[in-house]
């Protein structure tokens, strides 16, 4: 039997799989037939931090309807309209605003502006890499700071290096390990790079939609007020648009315009812009998504827990777990009953796994596959008598 529909009658019926073959050809009528695999033989993609239910309705409706308007074969991008539904919802001036191709076109703009063979980056070591890497293709110096004994990032040391840098880089929550600092230990930190340095700071907040932490704030109202404090978003996460590449940061004007010359604006696409559009104006459906990650985060690091294992205190939509065995084991053992866990992280990758948390469906099969996985790793790892 063969069954002939539109794409725009397909679409109104609102599937999973209707959501993503709207945009990703091949490829994702693949993923869709996979949904329809037996659960046990389906992939479980637990390895980048990516939201399991994708873009909302009203997200995807409102993609669909920029390419049926034919904004697709047309240059030229509605990216005003996205920037002012920040501006609302932020109460931020349109002047401080800057969109990019997801939060890492802004990060490697900023590194580009702010760092050079005299002003070096300085970031934490494990953290997001996209500065860090940025740096490295510019032969740029970098300054690492080790995490604390509480897998924290030392914000005393991060202040310390940033003199004589060009640019500090701290990610709060932190990638990988998911802990959040509070707004008074940040508030102190931001005093002290500003203060003490003529570095420039950005503050990652790409998780901020997960944070349950009741002593964190978000550091936008401070980046309107400050010339050397950047703050960036994505709608990488929470509003489920990684493979649509969108982010957004706020910071002072000149740096804007600093940033502008090696920020190409045609790397953004109309459906992404209008599409991120309908979810700012969808608080609601954000702060469900957050609820409903931070009750399977709890269900899998309670588990855990119940082995004697433990974690840090995640503010994300991913966890890092003490495994016991390192983390290439757990990964390979985990690969082999179809679930994709995290890379390695130095100096953490002898014990240490990120785990991304999908919905409490796939962390209850998940589960099952790590207790396998761990005690398959840890006969694999005694010593031979």
């Amino acid at each position: 039997v063969v069954m002939i529909v539109s794409r725009r009658n397909f679409m109104k019926g609102g599937t999973s799989a209707a959501a993503i073959m709207a945009f990703d050809g091949p490829r994702s009528i693949a993923r869709a037939m996979s949904l329809a695999l037996p659960e046990q033989d389906r992939p479980l993609l637990l390895h980048n931090n990516e939201n399991p239910l994708g873009p909302g309705d009203s997200v995807i409706a409102s993609m669909n309807e920029a390419m049926d308007s034919g904004l697709g074969s047309l240059y030229g991008l509605p990216s005003r309209q996205t920037a002012q539904a920040i501006c609302t919802m932020h109460n931020i001036p349109s002047e401080r605003v800057m969109i990019g191709c997801g939060s890492t076109q802004l990060l490697r703009s900023a590194t580009q502006v702010f760092t050079s063979k005299d002003r070096p980056l300085v970031t934490a070591a494990p953290t997001y890499e996209e500065c860090t890497r940025a740096a490295v293709r510019n032969n740029v110096p970098i300054t690492t700071v080790p995490l604390d004994e509480n897998l924290m990032i030392d914000l005393d040391a991060m202040a310390e290096a940033s003199k004589g840098a060009g640019l500090v880089f701290f990610c709060n929550p932190n990638n990988p390990t998911g802990t959040v600092h509070g707004a008074d230990a940040v508030g102190a930190f931001i005093d002290r790079v500003l203060s003490e340095s003529d570095a420039m700071l950005i503050v990652d907040e790409a998780y901020h939609d997960y944070v349950t932490a009741s002593d964190y704030k978000s550091e936008i109202p401070r980046a309107l007020k400050e010339e050397r404090l950047m703050v960036a978003r994505t709608f990488s996460k929470a509003h489920g648009m990684a493979g649509m590449r969108l982010g957004w940061c706020v910071t002072h004007p000149d740096a804007i315009s600093s940033m502008r010359s090696f920020h190409f604006g045609g790397t953004i696409n109309a459906p992404a812009l209008l599409g991120a559009k309908a979810s700012i104006e969808d608080p609601d459906r954000i702060a469900a998504e957050s609820d409903r990650n931070t009750a399977a985060k709890k269900f899998t690091i309670d588990w855990f827990k119940s082995k004697g294992l433990g974690a840090t205190e995640s503010n994300t939509n991913f966890i890092f777990v003490r495994t016991g065995i390192p983390a290439a084991t757990f990964r390979e053992g985990c690969a082999q009953q179809n679930i994709k866990v995290g890379r390695n992280f130095a100096p953490y990758e002898n014990e240490w796994a990120r785990i991304s948390i999908s919905t409490m469906a796939d962390m209850r099969r998940a589960v099952g596959v790590f207790d396998r996985a761990i005690s398959a790793g840890r006969r694999r790892e005694e010593p031979a008598a």
